[in-house]
């Protein structure tokens, strides 16, 4: 197969990258952008390790080829940090212990900023629902429902949703 050209906006810095069709955005990201924050956990879609944001929708980049983002805004966790700070997710995650192996939690920082980005007072049933796609061996996903509320506590306190870039 030929590669072609694919446009991508990836935590607000334009790419050119040249993919053959069948190549997934995981890839793209991880070999073409040298992004390797994402992780490829399963290669099916079922674990949420490879979970980006796509135009503001949550997607496990292992089911997008590479064709199908061309032009995209995508977000990953390593667009969560600004100017060296840490996002008010980032922080609670790690104050909270909501993370063990890590493996999974740049899914789940994807999956809960996204929840964060239209829900600035999610309930733990909301939190519970917008990281269901999350796969985690480690943790009994109690100190991710704490630190979505910690960081959400912080957000509200700021009066508005900033410290989330890229939105």
């Amino acid at each position: 197969m030929s590669e072609m050209d694919i446009h991508l906006t990836v935590n607000g810095n334009p790419h050119k990258v040249q993919a053959e069709p069948a190549k997934t955005l995981l890839c793209v990201l991880r070999e073409d952008v040298g992004l390797t924050g994402t992780k490829d956990g399963c290669s099916s879609g079922d674990c949420g390790a490879c979970v980006v944001l796509l135009d503001g929708r949550v997607v496990n980049s292992c089911m997008v080829l590479a064709p199908q983002a061309d032009g995209a805004r995508i977000t990953t966790v390593e667009g969560l940090a600004v100017n060296g700070q840490l996002h008010p997710l980032q922080r609670a995650f790690a104050e909270t212990w909501a993370f063990q192996c890590g493996f999974c939690t740049q899914g789940m920082l994807i999956s809960c900023y996204a929840l964060l980005l239209s829900n600035e007072n999610p309930s733990r049933e909301e939190i519970l629902i917008a990281i269901a796609g999350n796969f985690c061996r480690c943790t009994a996903y109690q100190n991710v429902v704490k630190a979505v509320q910690q960081a959400a506590a912080e957000i509200r306190e700021r009066g508005n949703r900033e410290g989330i870039p890229h939105a």
